[in-house]
């Protein structure tokens, strides 16, 4: 595989409200729709996940947690859209310093052996003057136990009303040369990694001395 080949991303928007007033709708979707475009013009496959249009099971259940024969079907649909693709960006809001509880409850119901072994990218943001960064802190944790380890650039966007549009471009009066530029610096790392994490996946599979978890986190404890 030569580092050039398209690659299939998920886009993972970590916003579950249809509105945000009194700023404009749905703010996190014109972030994840930037993430989209610069990820496709990349040449890459790319496909948003939104929770607003998965149904989820009304009490908490993972996906690794039913009889294959009762898996509810979005769930189903989406742990092998995870399993197939070839890394992840992460997009939050900042609830209380911390990373959207959408975008948590939707991650925590899939096992971490669909994203091992594949690398990550956070982008945060805001309406205000910090951007999300301090939601991006706990992230790096989040996201490196379910194996889907970040990469070392993130994306942070203050006041994100006034530098995208609803359609996820670049709104006039910013300068658009410096946020592709901004955006291209977290994703060009993530695709060098997937590229690299596939090739090596390609190559010499998944070290036996490290499986992905496939059954609890015990799996790592010492003996």
């Amino acid at each position: 595989m030569e580092l050039g080949d398209v690659q299939k991303f998920l886009v993972f928007l970590g916003s579950a409200r249809d509105s945000t007033p009194p700023r404009p709708a749905r703010l996190g979707l014109r972030v994840a729709r930037q993430c989209e475009k610069h990820l496709q013009e990349m040449g890459h496959d790319v496909e948003l996940i939104d929770p607003l249009s998965i149904e989820l099971p009304a009490a908490f259940k993972p996906h690794f947690a039913y009889a294959k024969s009762a898996v509810p079907e979005a769930l189903d649909a989406l742990a092998a859209k995870i399993e197939a693709a070839d890394g992840y960006v992460m997009v939050s809001p900042e609830y209380n310093h911390s990373m959207s509880p959408a975008l948590a409850h939707l991650l925590n119901h899939f096992g971490s052996s669909l994203f091992s072994y594949k690398p990550s990218a956070i982008v945060t943001y805001s309406a205000g003057q910090w951007g999300g960064a301090r939601a991006a802190v706990g992230m790096r944790t989040f996201l490196s136990e379910l194996g889907c380890l970040p990469v070392s650039a993130m994306i942070h966007l203050p006041k994100a009303q006034d530098i995208l549009t609803e359609t996820g471009d670049f709104a006039e009066g910013v300068d658009t040369a410096a946020w592709q530029g901004y955006f291209e610096r977290t994703l060009a790392q993530l695709a060098w990694w997937a590229a690299a994490a596939r090739a090596q996946r390609t190559i010499e599979g998944i070290p036996a001395a490290a499986p992905a978890f496939s059954r609890d986190p015990s799996q790592r404890n010492a003996p």
